[in-house]
């Protein structure tokens, strides 16, 4: 696995897949889980080649001396040398959930270094935008005629009220389609997430909204906000309101599609978001 070393000396890990162009620097989320659960993003390193980072304390990555570091906002960091590490000096940045914080805090602090920012049904945090419980609620219940839905989903309205922990069980609300792979995939969130690292990822000063929709607004570079439509967080409304803060930026909803649309239907995800890695970029008049 290559490694590179970060600011503060930490020693950080990327995994390259695909040798078409130059890399598209790919940010997880979870928070804070292991660049291993994005796979091959339903093959689009046939498309695009990928370097995907496993932030500190998770994968391949060290842990750091100080844990403060795993606070999104000092991440930032990382991404750059990251971005330094592999050559270009713009890159093409694509970021799933958790990580489209990241993503955004990137691209406020260095624009000129993006020259196009795709963000998979992330979660905008960063723009003082969170998914709500009735959000989850409400893409909850186009389910409603799932299998698996009438056991599952009033324990599900309870932790979303706050009255009980997070199961295992809710995995499938995730998933636009349920079934071994989705399985599977949702079997690896525990070992692959830093738990340490995610309870500090969002905690107070990570983000400031208005100072970074205040710099988005004079974001030049193109913007891909791709949403599932029955993702609750975010829901295809909250992608759209994410989207208006960016000057150029256009929104994609993947019909059927969850959390992970790559795996709902992988051709689909793949030829679209490699179609947005490749257009043409128009320098604005």
């Amino acid at each position: 696995m290559p490694t590179f070393t970060a600011p503060d000396g930490t020693v950080l890990t990327h995994h390259l897949l695909g040798d078409r162009g130059e890399p598209v620097l790919v940010l997880p989320g979870g928070p804070m889980r292991a660049s291993a659960y994005l796979g091959d993003l339903g093959g689009l390193a046939a498309h695009r080649r990928l370097a995907l980072l496993d932030l500190r304390g998770t994968g391949g990555s060290a842990a750091p001396a100080d844990p403060a570091t795993y606070r999104c906002d000092r991440l930032v960091d990382d991404v750059e040398a990251l971005r330094a590490h592999l050559g270009p000096e713009r890159i093409d940045l694509l970021a799933h959930s958790a990580g489209g914080s990241l993503a955004m805090l990137y691209a406020a602090r260095y624009p000129e270094r993006v020259r196009r920012l795709a963000l998979i049904t992330a979660t905008p945090w960063a723009l003082g935008m969170p998914a709500t419980p009735g959000d989850r609620l409400a893409a909850a219940r186009l389910r409603e005629g799932e299998p698996w839905f009438a056991q599952t989903f009033p324990a599900f309205e309870k932790w979303l009220a706050g009255d009980g922990d997070f199961d295992d069980a809710f995995a499938p609300f995730f998933y636009g389609r349920w079934d071994g792979t989705a399985a599977a995939h949702a079997a690896g969130d525990e070992r692959e997430t830093n738990e340490e690292a995610a309870g500090v990822y969002g905690s107070p000063g990570a983000y400031d909204p208005p100072a970074t929709r205040a710099a988005l607004a004079g974001f030049t570079a193109p913007v891909l906000v791709y949403a599932g439509e029955l993702d609750g967080g975010p829901r295809p409304e909250l992608a759209r309101r994410a989207a208006g803060v960016f000057p150029h930026a256009e929104v994609v909803v993947q019909p059927g599609a969850g959390h992970y649309p790559w795996l709902d239907d992988p051709g689909r995800f793949a030829g679209r978001v490699a179609a947005f890695l490749s257009e043409e970029i128009r320098t604005p008049s």
